[in-house]
Protein backbone atom coordinates (compact mmCIF):
# COMPACT_ATOMS: atom_id res chain seq x y z
CA UNK A 1 0.00 0.00 0.00
CA UNK A 2 1.36 3.11 -0.64
CA UNK A 3 1.60 5.82 1.82
CA UNK A 4 1.26 9.66 1.93
CA UNK A 5 2.45 11.71 4.28
CA UNK A 6 -0.91 13.39 6.38
CA UNK A 7 1.41 16.15 7.94
CA UNK A 8 -0.09 18.76 5.77
CA UNK A 9 -1.30 20.18 9.11
CA UNK A 10 -3.52 21.75 11.39
CA UNK A 11 -2.63 20.88 14.16
CA UNK A 12 -0.10 21.70 17.07
CA UNK A 13 -2.68 20.72 19.56
CA UNK A 14 -1.23 17.85 20.56
CA UNK A 15 -3.46 15.26 18.59
CA UNK A 16 -2.01 12.76 15.60
CA UNK A 17 -2.40 14.51 12.29
CA UNK A 18 -5.33 13.35 10.63
CA UNK A 19 -7.90 14.67 7.54
CA UNK A 20 -6.61 17.27 5.96
CA UNK A 21 -8.58 20.45 4.07
CA UNK A 22 -6.11 19.32 1.06
CA UNK A 23 -7.78 15.44 1.01
CA UNK A 24 -11.14 16.97 1.56
CA UNK A 25 -11.23 18.46 -1.22
CA UNK A 26 -10.98 15.42 -3.44
CA UNK A 27 -14.27 15.03 -2.42
CA UNK A 28 -16.54 13.73 -5.03
CA UNK A 29 -19.41 11.35 -6.52
CA UNK A 30 -18.34 8.55 -8.59
CA UNK A 31 -19.62 5.39 -9.65
CA UNK A 32 -17.54 3.42 -6.69
CA UNK A 33 -18.76 5.42 -3.78
CA UNK A 34 -22.66 6.26 -4.57
CA UNK A 35 -24.76 3.70 -3.97
CA UNK A 36 -28.29 2.79 -5.43
CA UNK A 37 -31.45 4.85 -4.80
CA UNK A 38 -33.34 2.76 -1.36
CA UNK A 39 -36.77 2.47 -1.69
CA UNK A 40 -38.94 1.23 0.94
CA UNK A 41 -39.54 -2.33 1.83
CA UNK A 42 -42.68 -4.56 0.18
CA UNK A 43 -43.09 -5.21 4.37
CA UNK A 44 -41.88 -3.21 7.62
CA UNK A 45 -40.26 -6.03 9.71
CA UNK A 46 -40.26 -4.21 13.32
CA UNK A 47 -43.49 -1.65 12.77
CA UNK A 48 -43.93 -0.71 16.04
CA UNK A 49 -40.45 1.55 16.74
CA UNK A 50 -38.85 4.36 14.27
CA UNK A 51 -35.07 2.54 13.82
CA UNK A 52 -31.68 4.62 13.70
CA UNK A 53 -28.34 3.99 14.56
CA UNK A 54 -27.76 0.27 14.74
CA UNK A 55 -24.70 -2.08 16.01
CA UNK A 56 -23.83 -5.81 16.21
CA UNK A 57 -23.25 -7.87 19.21
CA UNK A 58 -19.35 -8.86 18.32
CA UNK A 59 -16.75 -11.62 19.48
CA UNK A 60 -13.56 -9.98 20.90
CA UNK A 61 -11.80 -10.87 17.53
CA UNK A 62 -14.33 -8.08 16.09
CA UNK A 63 -16.62 -10.89 14.24
CA UNK A 64 -20.11 -10.78 14.25
CA UNK A 65 -21.03 -13.05 17.42
CA UNK A 66 -23.83 -16.03 16.87
CA UNK A 67 -25.29 -17.19 19.70
CA UNK A 68 -26.72 -20.65 19.39
CA UNK A 69 -27.73 -19.82 15.54
CA UNK A 70 -28.90 -16.21 16.72
CA UNK A 71 -27.58 -13.16 15.08
CA UNK A 72 -27.81 -9.90 17.74
CA UNK A 73 -28.07 -6.13 17.34
CA UNK A 74 -29.18 -3.27 19.36
CA UNK A 75 -30.28 -0.05 18.04
CA UNK A 76 -31.51 3.67 19.04
CA UNK A 77 -35.76 3.32 19.08
CA UNK A 78 -38.38 5.49 19.31
CA UNK A 79 -42.11 4.84 19.11
CA UNK A 80 -43.44 4.93 15.53
CA UNK A 81 -46.11 7.13 15.71
CA UNK A 82 -43.17 9.96 17.12
CA UNK A 83 -42.42 12.72 15.10
CA UNK A 84 -39.03 11.66 13.56
CA UNK A 85 -37.62 14.69 14.20
CA UNK A 86 -37.82 14.60 17.63
CA UNK A 87 -36.26 10.86 18.22
CA UNK A 88 -33.20 11.32 19.48
CA UNK A 89 -34.38 13.28 22.75
CA UNK A 90 -36.50 10.00 24.11
CA UNK A 91 -34.05 7.38 22.11
CA UNK A 92 -33.86 4.29 23.95
CA UNK A 93 -31.97 0.94 23.13
CA UNK A 94 -33.58 -1.96 22.24
CA UNK A 95 -32.21 -5.67 21.11
CA UNK A 96 -33.31 -7.47 17.72
CA UNK A 97 -32.63 -10.98 17.05
CA UNK A 98 -32.51 -13.27 13.86
CA UNK A 99 -32.05 -16.80 13.12
CA UNK A 100 -30.95 -16.49 9.19
CA UNK A 101 -29.67 -13.26 9.15
CA UNK A 102 -32.93 -11.39 7.13
CA UNK A 103 -36.33 -11.97 9.26
CA UNK A 104 -35.76 -10.01 12.77
CA UNK A 105 -37.47 -9.63 15.55
CA UNK A 106 -38.05 -7.84 18.76
CA UNK A 107 -36.65 -8.61 21.94
CA UNK A 108 -37.68 -4.84 23.68
CA UNK A 109 -35.77 -2.44 25.59
CA UNK A 110 -32.60 -3.98 26.93
CA UNK A 111 -32.42 -1.40 30.31
CA UNK A 112 -34.95 -0.33 32.59
CA UNK A 113 -32.87 2.08 34.18
CA UNK A 114 -29.72 3.46 32.30
CA UNK A 115 -27.62 6.50 32.56
CA UNK A 116 -28.34 9.68 31.35
CA UNK A 117 -31.61 11.51 30.39
CA UNK A 118 -31.49 9.12 27.03
CA UNK A 119 -29.11 6.85 25.54
CA UNK A 120 -27.34 7.04 22.19
CA UNK A 121 -25.43 4.94 20.24
CA UNK A 122 -22.18 2.54 21.43
CA UNK A 123 -21.36 -1.27 20.82
CA UNK A 124 -22.00 -4.33 22.32
CA UNK A 125 -19.39 -7.51 23.36
CA UNK A 126 -20.10 -11.11 23.08
CA UNK A 127 -17.07 -12.31 25.70
CA UNK A 128 -15.78 -14.96 26.07
CA UNK A 129 -17.11 -16.69 29.13
CA UNK A 130 -21.09 -15.48 27.54
CA UNK A 131 -21.78 -12.45 29.03
CA UNK A 132 -22.64 -9.65 27.12
CA UNK A 133 -21.47 -6.12 27.79
CA UNK A 134 -23.53 -2.91 26.64
CA UNK A 135 -20.96 0.50 25.74
CA UNK A 136 -22.92 3.64 24.96
CA UNK A 137 -23.64 6.63 25.40
CA UNK A 138 -25.52 8.38 28.09
CA UNK A 139 -26.68 11.75 26.69
CA UNK A 140 -28.34 14.51 29.19
CA UNK A 141 -28.06 14.89 33.01
CA UNK A 142 -29.36 12.68 35.15
CA UNK A 143 -32.81 14.19 36.87
CA UNK A 144 -32.46 17.43 34.99
CA UNK A 145 -36.00 19.07 34.36
CA UNK A 146 -34.68 20.45 31.14
CA UNK A 147 -33.12 18.76 27.97
CA UNK A 148 -29.48 18.84 28.46
CA UNK A 149 -26.23 17.16 25.80
CA UNK A 150 -23.66 16.51 28.22
CA UNK A 151 -22.20 13.53 27.45
CA UNK A 152 -20.11 10.38 28.62
CA UNK A 153 -19.17 7.06 27.72
CA UNK A 154 -21.32 4.64 29.80
CA UNK A 155 -20.71 0.15 30.31
CA UNK A 156 -23.08 -2.03 31.20
CA UNK A 157 -22.13 -5.41 32.32
CA UNK A 158 -24.24 -8.81 33.74
CA UNK A 159 -26.40 -9.50 30.51
CA UNK A 160 -27.03 -12.74 29.27
CA UNK A 161 -28.83 -14.62 26.95
CA UNK A 162 -30.85 -17.49 27.43
CA UNK A 163 -32.02 -19.64 24.30
CA UNK A 164 -34.21 -22.29 26.16
CA UNK A 165 -37.14 -21.35 24.75
CA UNK A 166 -36.65 -18.67 22.01
CA UNK A 167 -34.24 -15.79 22.61
CA UNK A 168 -34.50 -13.59 25.78
CA UNK A 169 -31.72 -10.95 26.64
CA UNK A 170 -31.63 -10.38 30.22
CA UNK A 171 -29.59 -8.59 33.46
CA UNK A 172 -29.50 -7.75 35.71
CA UNK A 173 -27.29 -5.08 34.56
CA UNK A 174 -24.90 -2.45 36.35
CA UNK A 175 -24.02 0.60 35.20
CA UNK A 176 -20.64 2.38 35.20
CA UNK A 177 -19.29 5.69 33.93
CA UNK A 178 -16.08 4.45 31.92
CA UNK A 179 -14.98 7.85 30.40
CA UNK A 180 -15.64 11.73 30.68
CA UNK A 181 -14.06 14.25 28.15
CA UNK A 182 -10.67 15.58 29.96
CA UNK A 183 -10.89 19.13 28.42
CA UNK A 184 -6.77 18.66 27.15
CA UNK A 185 -7.24 15.95 24.59
CA UNK A 186 -10.81 16.09 24.52
CA UNK A 187 -12.84 19.02 24.21
CA UNK A 188 -15.30 19.32 27.79
CA UNK A 189 -19.07 21.12 26.75
CA UNK A 190 -17.69 23.92 28.25
CA UNK A 191 -15.35 24.35 26.22
CA UNK A 192 -16.91 23.68 22.83
CA UNK A 193 -17.07 26.75 20.24
CA UNK A 194 -18.54 24.20 17.39
CA UNK A 195 -22.35 23.86 16.37
CA UNK A 196 -22.67 20.26 18.01
CA UNK A 197 -20.56 19.39 21.04
CA UNK A 198 -19.45 15.35 21.01
CA UNK A 199 -18.24 13.19 23.25
CA UNK A 200 -19.91 9.70 22.41
CA UNK A 201 -20.19 6.45 20.47
CA UNK A 202 -18.07 4.15 21.99
CA UNK A 203 -17.01 1.14 20.14
CA UNK A 204 -14.53 -2.01 21.58
CA UNK A 205 -12.11 -3.32 19.64
CA UNK A 206 -9.47 -5.71 20.68
CA UNK A 207 -6.46 -5.56 18.45
CA UNK A 208 -5.63 -9.04 16.57
CA UNK A 209 -1.70 -7.69 16.11
CA UNK A 210 -1.18 -6.92 19.97
CA UNK A 211 -4.30 -8.53 21.53
CA UNK A 212 -4.64 -4.83 23.31
CA UNK A 213 -7.89 -3.71 23.89
CA UNK A 214 -9.24 -0.14 23.04
CA UNK A 215 -12.44 1.64 22.93
CA UNK A 216 -12.91 4.26 20.11
CA UNK A 217 -15.13 7.24 20.28
CA UNK A 218 -16.28 10.03 19.01
CA UNK A 219 -15.07 13.40 20.46
CA UNK A 220 -13.68 17.16 19.72
CA UNK A 221 -9.78 18.44 20.14
CA UNK A 222 -9.85 21.19 22.29
CA UNK A 223 -9.16 24.38 20.51
CA UNK A 224 -8.52 27.53 22.37
CA UNK A 225 -9.70 30.54 21.45
CA UNK A 226 -6.64 32.92 20.02
CA UNK A 227 -4.39 30.16 18.96
CA UNK A 228 -2.92 29.77 15.36
CA UNK A 229 -4.81 26.90 14.73
CA UNK A 230 -5.77 27.33 11.12
CA UNK A 231 -3.51 30.15 10.19
CA UNK A 232 -5.92 31.63 13.35
CA UNK A 233 -9.35 31.55 12.10
CA UNK A 234 -11.75 31.19 14.14
CA UNK A 235 -14.80 29.86 11.80
CA UNK A 236 -12.39 26.94 10.38
CA UNK A 237 -11.34 26.20 14.32
CA UNK A 238 -14.87 25.58 15.15
CA UNK A 239 -14.55 22.28 13.04
CA UNK A 240 -12.28 20.02 15.07
CA UNK A 241 -13.85 16.75 15.09
CA UNK A 242 -11.86 13.90 16.60
CA UNK A 243 -11.67 10.04 16.80
CA UNK A 244 -10.42 9.36 20.58
CA UNK A 245 -9.46 6.45 21.91
CA UNK A 246 -9.20 4.84 25.15
CA UNK A 247 -7.01 1.69 26.04
CA UNK A 248 -7.74 -1.19 28.93
CA UNK A 249 -4.19 -1.88 30.96
CA UNK A 250 -5.41 -5.35 32.06
CA UNK A 251 -8.19 -6.21 28.84
CA UNK A 252 -11.24 -5.56 30.85
CA UNK A 253 -14.00 -3.93 29.35
CA UNK A 254 -14.70 -1.76 32.60
CA UNK A 255 -11.20 -0.17 32.55
CA UNK A 256 -10.10 2.24 30.65
CA UNK A 257 -7.52 5.20 30.43
CA UNK A 258 -7.94 7.90 27.54
CA UNK A 259 -5.43 8.09 25.22
CA UNK A 260 -4.28 10.73 22.37
CA UNK A 261 -6.97 10.83 19.86
CA UNK A 262 -6.55 8.61 16.70
CA UNK A 263 -7.37 10.63 14.37
CA UNK A 264 -8.41 14.41 14.05
CA UNK A 265 -10.20 16.73 11.74
CA UNK A 266 -9.58 20.29 12.85
CA UNK A 267 -10.50 22.98 10.28
CA UNK A 268 -11.78 19.98 7.83
CA UNK A 269 -15.08 18.64 9.93
CA UNK A 270 -17.38 19.31 13.31
CA UNK A 271 -18.05 15.16 13.49
CA UNK A 272 -16.73 12.03 12.85
CA UNK A 273 -19.35 10.05 14.35
CA UNK A 274 -19.43 6.10 15.00
CA UNK A 275 -15.67 5.49 14.89
CA UNK A 276 -14.68 1.59 13.83
CA UNK A 277 -12.57 -0.63 13.11
CA UNK A 278 -12.14 -3.52 10.12
CA UNK A 279 -9.15 -4.93 10.16
CA UNK A 280 -8.20 -6.88 7.06
CA UNK A 281 -5.32 -8.21 5.15
CA UNK A 282 -2.39 -7.28 7.63
CA UNK A 283 -4.34 -3.35 7.47
CA UNK A 284 -6.45 -1.11 9.46
CA UNK A 285 -9.53 0.21 8.51
CA UNK A 286 -11.31 3.00 10.13
CA UNK A 287 -14.13 4.35 9.37
CA UNK A 288 -16.91 7.24 10.66
CA UNK A 289 -19.86 8.85 9.16
CA UNK A 290 -20.53 11.90 8.75
CA UNK A 291 -22.92 14.91 7.34
CA UNK A 292 -22.35 17.52 4.71
CA UNK A 293 -23.35 20.63 7.20
CA UNK A 294 -20.51 19.65 9.58
CA UNK A 295 -17.67 20.19 7.15
CA UNK A 296 -15.58 23.36 7.63
CA UNK A 297 -16.10 26.48 4.97
CA UNK A 298 -14.40 25.79 1.39
CA UNK A 299 -15.19 22.34 1.62
CA UNK A 300 -18.27 20.23 0.09
CA UNK A 301 -18.87 17.12 1.74
CA UNK A 302 -21.84 14.75 1.84
CA UNK A 303 -23.92 12.57 4.57
CA UNK A 304 -21.77 9.32 3.93
CA UNK A 305 -19.30 6.76 5.16
CA UNK A 306 -15.82 8.31 5.08
CA UNK A 307 -12.64 5.53 6.02
CA UNK A 308 -8.84 6.05 6.80
CA UNK A 309 -5.97 3.26 6.66
CA UNK A 310 -3.00 2.60 8.26
CA UNK A 311 -0.51 -0.26 8.22
CA UNK A 312 -0.47 -0.30 12.57
CA UNK A 313 -3.51 0.94 14.96
CA UNK A 314 -1.86 4.01 16.10
CA UNK A 315 -0.18 4.78 12.65
CA UNK A 316 -0.93 7.50 10.34
CA UNK A 317 -4.18 7.16 8.61
CA UNK A 318 -4.48 7.89 4.72
CA UNK A 319 -7.75 8.39 3.40
CA UNK A 320 -9.40 5.87 1.55
CA UNK A 321 -9.92 6.74 -2.74
CA UNK A 322 -7.97 9.69 -2.12
CA UNK A 323 -10.56 11.75 -0.29
CA UNK A 324 -12.13 9.73 2.74
CA UNK A 325 -15.08 9.33 0.82
CA UNK A 326 -16.23 5.34 0.87
CA UNK A 327 -20.19 5.45 0.16
CA UNK A 328 -22.36 8.20 0.02
CA UNK A 329 -26.30 8.99 -1.43
CA UNK A 330 -27.11 9.74 -5.15
CA UNK A 331 -27.21 13.39 -5.55
CA UNK A 332 -31.24 13.26 -6.18
CA UNK A 333 -31.92 11.22 -2.37
CA UNK A 334 -28.89 13.06 -1.06
CA UNK A 335 -30.54 11.57 2.46
CA UNK A 336 -31.61 8.29 2.11
CA UNK A 337 -29.43 6.62 4.19
CA UNK A 338 -27.58 7.45 7.50
CA UNK A 339 -24.80 5.72 10.11
CA UNK A 340 -22.71 3.46 8.16
CA UNK A 341 -21.65 0.69 10.11
CA UNK A 342 -19.06 -2.08 8.10
CA UNK A 343 -18.16 -5.19 8.79
CA UNK A 344 -16.03 -8.38 6.76
CA UNK A 345 -17.59 -11.00 5.39
CA UNK A 346 -15.50 -13.33 3.41
CA UNK A 347 -13.65 -11.68 0.97
CA UNK A 348 -15.91 -8.40 1.14
CA UNK A 349 -16.73 -5.70 3.81
CA UNK A 350 -20.47 -5.29 4.06
CA UNK A 351 -21.88 -2.15 4.98
CA UNK A 352 -25.52 -1.10 6.90
CA UNK A 353 -27.31 1.75 7.43
CA UNK A 354 -30.66 2.63 8.31
CA UNK A 355 -33.11 3.70 5.97
CA UNK A 356 -33.55 7.41 6.80
CA UNK A 357 -35.14 10.20 4.65
CA UNK A 358 -36.57 9.10 1.45
CA UNK A 359 -38.41 11.00 -1.69
CA UNK A 360 -36.51 14.20 -0.90
CA UNK A 361 -33.99 16.08 -2.03
CA UNK A 362 -33.55 19.12 -0.44
CA UNK A 363 -30.18 20.72 0.17
CA UNK A 364 -30.37 20.26 3.63
CA UNK A 365 -32.45 17.98 6.43
CA UNK A 366 -33.83 21.33 8.04
CA UNK A 367 -35.61 21.74 5.38
CA UNK A 368 -37.61 18.34 6.51
CA UNK A 369 -39.38 20.20 9.15
CA UNK A 370 -41.23 23.16 7.12
CA UNK A 371 -42.63 19.90 5.29
CA UNK A 372 -46.39 19.17 6.66
CA UNK A 373 -45.95 16.36 9.65
CA UNK A 374 -48.12 13.31 7.39
CA UNK A 375 -45.04 14.08 5.01
CA UNK A 376 -42.41 14.45 7.51
CA UNK A 377 -43.77 10.75 8.87
CA UNK A 378 -44.33 8.95 5.27
CA UNK A 379 -40.62 10.26 4.24
CA UNK A 380 -38.81 8.48 7.09
CA UNK A 381 -37.64 5.26 6.41
CA UNK A 382 -37.23 4.36 10.36
CA UNK A 383 -35.58 0.94 9.40
CA UNK A 384 -32.40 -0.51 8.91
CA UNK A 385 -31.74 -0.20 4.54
CA UNK A 386 -30.05 -2.56 2.39
CA UNK A 387 -26.86 -3.59 3.20
CA UNK A 388 -23.86 -2.73 0.86
CA UNK A 389 -21.34 -4.66 -0.39
CA UNK A 390 -17.61 -3.24 -0.88
CA UNK A 391 -14.65 -4.60 -2.39
CA UNK A 392 -11.57 -2.96 -0.61
CA UNK A 393 -8.19 -3.51 -2.00
CA UNK A 394 -5.42 -1.10 -0.07
CA UNK A 395 -6.05 2.49 -0.09
CA UNK A 396 -9.00 1.76 -2.45
CA UNK A 397 -12.97 0.19 -2.13
CA UNK A 398 -15.30 -0.14 -5.05
CA UNK A 399 -19.62 -0.54 -4.01
CA UNK A 400 -20.37 -3.78 -5.64
CA UNK A 401 -23.61 -4.49 -5.34
CA UNK A 402 -26.27 -4.74 -2.62
CA UNK A 403 -28.47 -7.27 0.10
CA UNK A 404 -31.60 -7.13 0.68
CA UNK A 405 -32.93 -4.26 4.04
CA UNK A 406 -31.97 -6.41 6.93
CA UNK A 407 -30.32 -8.88 5.58
CA UNK A 408 -27.01 -9.33 7.73
CA UNK A 409 -25.41 -12.73 6.30
CA UNK A 410 -24.67 -15.39 8.74
CA UNK A 411 -20.86 -16.50 8.88
CA UNK A 412 -20.17 -18.57 6.03
CA UNK A 413 -23.23 -17.90 4.09
CA UNK A 414 -22.62 -17.49 0.18
CA UNK A 415 -23.54 -14.18 -1.23
CA UNK A 416 -25.25 -13.94 -4.47
CA UNK A 417 -22.93 -12.87 -7.47
CA UNK A 418 -22.86 -9.28 -7.97
CA UNK A 419 -23.16 -7.50 -11.62
CA UNK A 420 -19.56 -7.29 -12.18
CA UNK A 421 -19.15 -11.59 -11.51
CA UNK A 422 -21.73 -11.68 -13.50
CA UNK A 423 -20.21 -9.85 -16.56
CA UNK A 424 -17.01 -11.80 -15.92
CA UNK A 425 -18.50 -15.54 -16.08
CA UNK A 426 -20.54 -14.33 -19.53
CA UNK A 427 -17.26 -13.32 -20.91
CA UNK A 428 -15.42 -16.45 -19.68
CA UNK A 429 -18.43 -18.23 -21.05
CA UNK A 430 -17.85 -16.67 -24.49
CA UNK A 431 -14.89 -17.78 -24.76
CA UNK A 432 -12.49 -14.58 -24.00
CA UNK A 433 -10.40 -16.96 -21.65
CA UNK A 434 -9.35 -13.72 -18.99
CA UNK A 435 -11.94 -10.97 -17.60
CA UNK A 436 -9.66 -7.43 -17.43
CA UNK A 437 -10.86 -4.46 -15.42
CA UNK A 438 -10.36 -1.27 -16.64
CA UNK A 439 -8.28 0.86 -13.94
CA UNK A 440 -8.64 4.42 -13.35
CA UNK A 441 -5.48 5.12 -15.13
CA UNK A 442 -6.81 3.83 -17.69
CA UNK A 443 -10.01 4.94 -18.14
CA UNK A 444 -8.78 8.55 -18.20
Amino acid sequence: MAKESLGEGHSGTGARAGWTHKQAERIERTDDTVAPIVYPPATEQIPEVHIWDTWFLRNRDGTLAEVDGYRVCFSLTAPSDLLPGKRHDVATIRCFYSDDGRTWHNAGPVFEDALGQRQWAGSALYDDDGSVYLFYTAAGEDGADDLTYTQRIVGAEGGSIDTTDGFELSGPWTHHELLTPDGERYEREDQSRGMIYTFRDPWFFEDPETGETWLLFEANTPVPEGSDVCGGDDALQEFNGSVGIARSPTGDPLEWELEDPLLDAVGVNQELERPHIVYRDGLYYLFISSHLHTFAPGLEGFDALYGFVAEDLRGEYVPLNESGLVATNPENAPFQSYSWMAFPHGEEVLVQSFFNYYDFDGETLDEIAHLPESEQMRRFGGSLGPTLRLDVEGSRTHIIGTLGHWHIPLAGETLPPTDRELIRRGKQDAGSGSYHTQTESESQ
